[in-house]
């Protein structure tokens, strides 16, 4: 399972939402023990279906223009980079501790920013 971990791993950011899917593989990594259960197998499949499939994620075209949206829970920002409909990228990133009292559109700014400065390539 570590191996398997470890290979999807380093595809992660071409996964979207990597780290909810495979929660209940990494919980059986645990020092409690290897419990294989309905809900892993089904983590598992989606993880494999992933990895072995055609990537949704479209090929950026500099010509045309890009789009970038976000959004901010009291927990994580989160945006994807659009071109034409079809995504090109994921952020995400977890909210600082300091951040997490500030209201919901100054968390989306702050989220923003950081999504700008990942994709300043792009952009």
């Amino acid at each position: 399972m570590r191996g398997f971990l470890g290979l999807v791993g380093y595809y992660r950011k071409f996964v979207h939402n990597y780290g909810s899917i495979a929660a209940p593989l990494t919980t059986l990594l645990k020092k409690d023990g290897f419990s294989w259960n309905d809900e892993a197998a089904v983590a598992f499949g989606a993880l494999k279906a992933a990895v072995t499939t055609t990537p949704i994620l479209a090929m950026p075209d500099f010509s045309k223009m890009f789009i970038v949206e976000c959004d901010a829970s009291s927990h994580g920002f989160g945006a994807v980079l659009i071109q034409d409909g079809h995504p090109i990228a994921f952020f995400r990133r977890p909210v600082a501790l300091r951040h997490r009292a500030l209201a919901v559109y100054e968390r989306e700014l702050i989220g923003l920013v950081h999504a700008i400065r990942h994709w300043r390539p792009y952009l």
